[in-house]
């Protein structure tokens, strides 16, 4: 007899294989780790087929996996969009939202529209999944992702929810007690610098100047590093070094005198944040979202 899957053992096969975990897939599809991990291989047992390679520290899918997951995984989504989209017919929205966002984007524009949305909509759910690199959120099941505008691909619609910003080089003033301010980006061969690891390509962040038309990137040398601005802040804070940092994040130190600025004539402004997401038939919660976290000059 042929086996007939189940949408459900089909939905647990995407989150495993989306996620390449069973720990943050079980939590996605609401099930243990060993409930989750007994259904994929019974499906695997009555399909005949492995999907899924499996060791004591990774999980990845098969060849067969990547076929089944890219036929799949397309008309799940659309099956569960139809099906919050069915939302709307009720006396008050409903429906479940996954957003992909960096953690500085979260803090400064995304969670303080969040907030009211939620308190606004309560059988809205709405989850962030907090990841600061590039990544594809139609492969890993997101409805949406936050970036900065220069960072979409063409083939995604972009709604702006954030105004432009810049990064601000940062130092404590103890730390300049026996060193020069830096002039120009040159002079930042001369300094420890605090690095910010980049979690999309595993190298660290090129710092980025321009002035009177000229750009450049400096790759900069330092004793510590880390993979987000606040571990950078909090090292800037304590005399270890030269932070580049959202401007935003010093603003209230730089007032206080905890940290003094340099190079400010050298930062460019980038692009704010935008919302993102495929070209796709969307449920009536999602729409609500969107003009929600919308930005308004």
């Amino acid at each position: 007899m042929r086996y007939r899957a189940e949408t459900g053992d089909l939905q647990a096969f995407l989150a495993v294989a989306r996620e390449l975990s069973f720990t943050r897939a079980a939590a996605l599809v609401g099930m243990s780790q060993s409930a989750l991990s007994h259904k994929i291989r019974a499906m695997e047992e009555r399909l005949g087929v492995r999907l899924l390679e499996r060791t004591t520290r990774s999980v990845a899918p098969t060849e067969a996996g990547l076929r089944l997951m890219s036929r799949i995984g397309p008309r799940i989504d659309e099956i569960e969009a139809e099906l919050e989209a069915l939302s709307e017919f009720r006396d008050r929205p409903a429906g479940y939202i996954r957003i992909s966002a960096g953690e500085h984007s979260l803090r400064t524009v995304l969670w303080p529209k969040i907030d009211p949305f939620v308190a606004r909509y309560p059988d809205i759910k709405v989850e962030v999944d907090v990841e600061n690199g590039l990544i594809d959120i139609v492969e890993r099941g997101f409805d949406a992702g936050v970036r900065l505008g220069e960072q979409i691909a063409k083939d995604m619609i972009a709604t702006r929810i954030g105004p432009d910003w810049r990064m601000a080089i940062v130092a404590a003033p103890g730390y300049f007690a026996t060193r020069k301010r830096p002039k120009t980006p040159d002079d930042l061969t001369g300094h420890n610098c605090i690095n910010l690891r980049l979690a999309t390509y595993g190298g660290f962040y090129a710092w980025e100047f321009e002035k009177a038309g000229r750009r450049l990137n400096v790759r900069v040398e330092g004793q510590l590093a880390f993979n987000g601005s606040t571990a950078m802040l909090a090292a800037a804070l304590s005399g270890h070094g030269l932070a580049c940092i959202p401007e935003e994040m010093a603003t209230e130190h730089l007032k206080s005198g905890a940290l003094v600025q340099v190079l400010k004539e050298w930062m460019p402004t980038f692009e704010g944040y935008h919302l993102y997401y495929p070209s796709r038939q969307h449920s009536a919660a999602f729409q609500l979202f969107v003009d929600a976290v919308r930005y308004r000059r």
